[in-house]
């Protein structure tokens, strides 16, 4: 499928994965790559466990706490959002664009199998990386109640124990085609650059 394209971005908390996807989505709107016969999917755990805390029930339950104590939920869950949502909205045609999934390195394998198994060759990785000490200051800064120190601190501990062997095993694998991006930039710099590199 060489004219459809798939992106998986990923970076820590509060990076601004979610407005570089927009940002890529409404540029290739205006190229005309995104049209009516090929549209868009944005694959987002984190929007579908949300979601699932809304219903209610004994799992959506203990999601919310999970979510609330800054945890990385379970790889079996986040599985079973992504693959249940291609599974229900994918028709074959669409862009995929992945927003801050996979979340580990169990969780890139999984993805690995999901995009062989809809021949979807030659994803991009789309790496914004941000220090540590940046993604903190950003975090206090946006001042949410999820948003105090040691909630950051868990969260960040995460991505570095769990996130970047992901991040370390798509850089080196031959079958994506990996693009790190200095995200400490202004999100229109950080645009700027990454449309460049995908053009390259």
């Amino acid at each position: 499928m060489e004219n459809l394209h798939t992106y998986i971005f990923i970076g820590r908390s509060g990076c601004g994965k979610g407005t570089q996807v927009e940002k890529l989505a409404e540029h290739l709107t205006q190229k005309g790559v995104i049209n009516a016969e090929h549209a868009w999917l944005r694959v987002e755990t984190g929007a579908r466990f949300r979601e699932i805390v809304e219903t209610g029930g004994y799992t959506a339950k203990m999601l919310k706490e999970g979510i609330e104590r800054g945890d990385r939920l379970p790889d079996n869950f986040a599985i079973w959002t992504w693959t249940g949502f291609l599974f229900d909205k994918f028709t074959g045609s669409e862009h995929i664009f992945c927003d801050g999934c996979p979340r580990s390195l169990l969780e890139a394998q999984a993805l690995d199998w999901l995009f062989k198994f809809y021949n979807r060759e030659m994803p991009t990785i789309v790496y914004l990386d941000v220090s540590r000490e940046e993604t903190k200051k950003r975090l206090l800064a946006r001042g949410r109640a999820d948003d105090d120190a040691d909630d950051i601190d868990r969260r960040l501990d995460w991505f570095d124990r769990d996130v970047l062997p992901a991040v370390e095993y798509y850089r080196n694998n031959p079958k994506y085609r990996f693009i790190e991006v200095d995200g400490e930039q202004s999100r229109e710099k950080i645009h700027e650059d990454l449309v460049k590199m995908l053009e390259a």
